[in-house]
């Protein structure tokens, strides 16, 4: 038992490590210019602005960081993950009332993941958020793997992994058990062999994180 509980002592560590470092990576500001450097996804400590979450930025290795606020940030991409801003409410899925959201799907209707709080009278709500479109001050690649990191400044405390779809952060919904099949059928609709595991209930919305690897492996055959 013992040895179990130090195994996943040292796991949460690494995840924690990984978590807290600079990765290449680049952020469009709000005019939609493009700014390439390191990014730190998850910094510790107090934002620059009340209820918005943060990231930290520097041009290169010798440059001073700064922290940069939701408001001050269209979409970024940090390693091989990409990230949208997002209003949300403030008991709702995420602990500030603008926040980030990763992309975990780029189609025409995208799939999003959050840490979202567990709990809270409005439980997992979306308010309007900010659209995000491709091009100038969108996102570019960046998609892909990579370890699901709770972003904002600080802890999140009790946090659970919530899905939400639509063409960009102003039109997102929750996936949940009732829209599935159909939500995902659609997002995943280029790979039919995916698309009969989703029908066929293969895959839940309990395994949704099963369900993403198996397509992106699907993708790149």
């Amino acid at each position: 038992m013992r040895s179990i509980l130090i195994s996943l002592s040292f796991m949460l560590l690494v995840l924690t490590a990984k978590s807290q470092k600079w990765q290449p990576g680049y952020f469009y500001d709000i005019k939609g210019t493009k700014n390439a450097g390191f990014i730190r996804v998850d910094p510790r400590g107090k934002g620059p602005i009340k209820d918005e979450g943060f990231i930290e930025y520097k041009e290169d290795d010798k440059a001073a960081s700064i922290r940069l606020s939701a408001s001050d940030v269209r979409s970024f991409v940090a390693g091989r993950d990409s990230f949208i801003v997002a209003m949300a409410p403030r008991d709702g899925w995420a602990k500030y009332e603008m926040d980030f959201v990763k992309v975990v799907v780029d189609a025409p209707i995208r799939l999003f993941e959050a840490q979202g709080s567990v709990g809270g009278s409005r439980g997992f709500g979306v308010e309007p958020g900010i659209g995000i479109g491709g091009g100038s001050g969108g996102f570019g690649g960046g998609f892909g793997g990579g370890i699901s990191i709770p972003i904002g400044g600080g802890g999140r405390g009790s946090t659970k992994t919530v899905y939400f779809y639509g063409a960009n952060t102003a039109e997102m919904k929750p996936v949940t058990n009732e829209n599935f099949i159909d939500i995902m059928s659609e997002i995943m609709g280029d790979e039919p062999d995916v698309v009969e595991k989703i029908q066929t209930k293969k895959f839940t919305l309990n395994s949704m994180d099963k369900l993403i690897v198996y397509f992106r492996q699907a993708s790149k055959k």
